[in-house]
């Protein structure tokens, strides 16, 4: 990734890009389901190593999503802030089927 991109509505498009294939889209899913989890088990018992089985989930689905499925280096490297608002959102737009999965 060589663009620096300053907007949300500029970056959004090109994360979509960096998801195509569904499988990539599935492990973010997945990971992006087991950190929410771990954050209610967090919630729930108080104990702060839920946060770091949080990360390792999250992250960990986003990761093996793109270097084992998508080849290629996760956006998160280059614009995190960006990237983390942008799997959210792909997040929520696979859990109500506008997009696919």
């Amino acid at each position: 990734m060589t663009e620096r991109y300053t907007s949300f509505s500029e970056f959004y498009p090109f994360y979509l890009t960096q998801h195509a294939n569904r499988i990539c889209r599935r492990t973010h899913f997945i990971g992006s389901s087991g950190a929410l989890a771990c954050l209610a088990a967090l919630v729930a018992t108080g104990n702060a190593w839920w946060i770091v089985a949080a990360l390792v989930s999250g992250y960990g689905g986003a990761w093996i999503g793109h270097f084992v499925y998508e080849k290629n280096r996760p956006a998160s490297f280059a614009q995190p802030l960006l990237s983390f608002r942008a799997d959210w959102v792909m997040y929520w737009q696979m859990l109500t089927g506008k997009l696919s999965w």
